[in-house]
């Protein structure tokens, strides 16, 4: 067992890292507050240390577009979260992007694969027993701090919830802490587009009594949650509690009662949205958080009876092909996330629904998302080129047109069910490409 952490103020703690090191900042809205932002102004003092994270909410991130700043301090990532400062580093080859699905960073993290000499992470106080919670976010934080001789730097922060699984820390785990007591990072709420209430409906038609639900990352798909009201004893095994979920939770929608597994309990590896959402899971039993190697294996999800996995999706050719994390073939828009994690576990059960949603169309109806095949494309320059699921572990897609099932379908069958849920200004285009390419 380490010693008890030395207390530290953020500049401080910053001078642990040296040149080489390669540092791992914990997830999305459980990044630390000040400790990012003291690393990058150390930066001319570092040479060659890289930071891994997924999607940042931090103003450090600017930091990144300083002159030769990849030499200081590079990113790394295998999400970008539609982030256009880490999407012009990775276009400008200034930034390191690993295409890898969610549930495999833990794994890679413990081999060394990826590199993680210093973890920075937030976490609540330590209780009377010493144990801090990991809080918000799980999810590959264990990857990083199970792996030998590692440093650990923590913000502890009161705002952090107490969290439910496999969410505890003890506080001689830690190297150096700083105290803060700032508000976690918040995600906006918007409100539902017309479109989205159309797709919602639609999702809502495939979603049973008794269904368990993951629910991606994104507005599109997690405005879906708003149509599911009026359903009975819904559970949850997802990557994200959002707040839409908090509200079928209380309300009694979501009781988890029909699960085959952790029955009576909504499972997820990470929560972001607002300070209520946060409020709310702090010493919340329904609630439990495991590592993402856990909650997104696919044999762990094919152990959900009557799952539907609800994904946004970017782009569908009539081939089946789902493009949901680049634009063109430079953009790295997003990454996998856990979108081929839940596509591989809902095609090893035969009662689990994959569905990708998506508008018909995007810039004002000028460009159609569901397309031949983006090799045919002519009018839209950035349209997504690499498919994140191919078209073996396609299901369900919906767009404000209708519901396609492709699951057991033929090429003619998928191409015609694709083309009715188009956008009508691009209904007959379609078919005439789908005519010359044999495929109607």
């Amino acid at each position: 067992m380490k010693n008890m952490p030395k207390l530290v103020t953020p500049a401080q703690a910053a001078q642990v890292i040296k040149s080489g090191d390669d540092i791992v900042l914990a997830n999305f809205c459980s990044e630390p507050r000040y400790l990012p932002m003291a690393i990058m102004e150390r930066a001319p003092e570092l040479i060659n240390v890289r930071l891994f994270h997924m999607a940042v909410q931090g103003p450090f991130v600017q930091n990144y577009l300083g002159k030769e700043m990849e030499t200081h301090i590079k990113c790394a990532t295998p999400f970008c979260g539609r982030n256009p400062t880490i999407r012009q580093l990775l276009k400008n080859g200034k930034a390191d992007f690993y295409p890898i699905s969610f549930s495999k960073i833990p794994d890679l993290l413990r081999k060394g694969e990826i590199k993680s000499d210093v973890f920075i992470v937030t976490v609540s106080p330590p209780d009377d027993d010493g144990f801090c919670s990991l809080g918000i976010s799980v999810d590959y934080a264990w990857g990083a701090i199970e792996r030998p001789a590692k440093i650990i730097i923590a913000e502890i922060n009161p705002n952090m919830p107490r969290t439910s699984g496999r969410t505890a820390l003890h506080i001689s785990k830690i190297d150096y802490i700083t105290e803060v007591n700032e508000p976690l990072f918040e995600l906006p709420q918007s409100s539902i587009s017309d479109i989205e209430r159309k797709i919602g409906g639609y999702v809502s038609e495939l979603v049973n009594d008794g269904t368990t639900l993951q629910i991606g990352y994104g507005g599109m798909s997690e405005s879906v949650i708003y149509f599911l009201k009026n359903k009975q004893n819904l559970g949850i095994h997802t990557e994200m509690v959002a707040d839409g979920l908090r509200e079928l939770i209380i309300t009694g929608t979501v009781n988890n009662s029909q699960k085959s597994i952790h029955q009576g309990k909504s499972i997820c590896t990470f929560s972001a949205g607002t300070k209520m959402l946060y409020q709310w899971l702090d010493k919340n039993p329904l609630i439990e958080m495991y590592p993402v190697d856990y909650t997104n294996d696919p044999t762990i999800i094919a152990s959900n009876r009557n799952l539907v996995a609800i994904n946004t999706a970017l782009q569908v050719d009539l081939y089946g092909n789902i493009y949901a994390d680049m634009l063109g073939l430079s953009d790295q828009y997003s990454g996998a996330g856990g979108q081929l994690d839940f596509a591989i576990g809902c095609a090893l059960t035969n009662d689990a629904k994959f569905i990708n949603v998506l508008s018909s169309t995007s810039n004002h109806d000028t460009v159609s998302r569901i397309v031949i095949h983006p090799s045919i494309e002519t009018n839209n320059p950035i349209a997504p080129q690499v498919p994140t699921v191919p078209r073996y572990l396609s299901d369900y897609v919906v767009t404000e047109y209708g519901i396609a099932r492709l699951k057991g379908k033929t090429n003619r069958e998928r191409a015609k069910s694709l083309i009715s849920i188009a956008h009508p200004n691009y209904r007959a285009l379609l078919t005439r490409q789908a005519h010359r390419l044999g495929l109607l």
